[in-house]
């Protein structure tokens, strides 16, 4: 585990107060995107580790990058037994929209996995996929989780790579159980 110790030192721990339900964060984003609290109309990007999310909102997103549909009563027991729940919301006047979406389910001391990362087409390539994955891992080093994984898509490998993710260095490799 020397690995772990090193990619969080103490140096890197973040002090962070408990969750409001939403919070406004600064995206380095690019275009449209960045937000705002200005004009009425202006746009912000907004998180939140509110666990009650409208489960249909959450299908539109994961139909939109291509995600195969899953039943909604599983979804919901999956946020509901998460340990961390974080949504990315576009709010524009009083309207707002899901944008992106990631859980992390843990056993609460040392380990995390973080599931389901989604950032809608229309948002992707502008810096808060990046900025969701840091609002996760922020969440979850505030709770002391020294050791988090996650389970990638090939063609998603080096987005992760850039936030310091890596093929296990002690060369452990994952098995999966299936049923028949």
């Amino acid at each position: 585990m020397g690995f772990w110790k090193t990619w969080f030192s103490a140096s890197e721990a973040v002090a962070t107060p408990k969750t409001t339900p939403f919070e406004e964060t600064s995206v380095e984003a690019t275009g449209n995107s960045s937000p705002s609290s200005d004009a009425l109309g202006a746009e912000r990007i907004v998180f939140s580790t509110e666990r009650d999310i409208d489960l249909y909102e959450l299908e539109e997103l994961c139909d939109a990058v291509g995600w195969s549909r899953r039943p909604l009563r599983k979804v919901k027991k999956a946020i509901e037994h998460s340990f961390l729940v974080a949504s990315m919301w576009q709010v524009r006047g009083n309207k707002r929209r899901l944008i992106g979406f990631a859980r992390a389910t843990s056993d609460h001391a040392f380990n995390a996995t973080i599931w389901d990362v989604v950032v809608h087409p229309d948002f992707q390539g502008k810096g808060l996929g990046k900025t969701l994955m840091k609002y996760v891992l922020k969440k979850l080093r505030s709770e002391e989780i020294s050791n988090v994984t996650l389970f990638a898509d090939p063609h998603v490998i080096d987005f992760y790579r850039t936030l310091g993710f890596m093929t296990d260095p002690e060369g452990i490799k994952g098995m999966f159980w299936y049923p028949h």
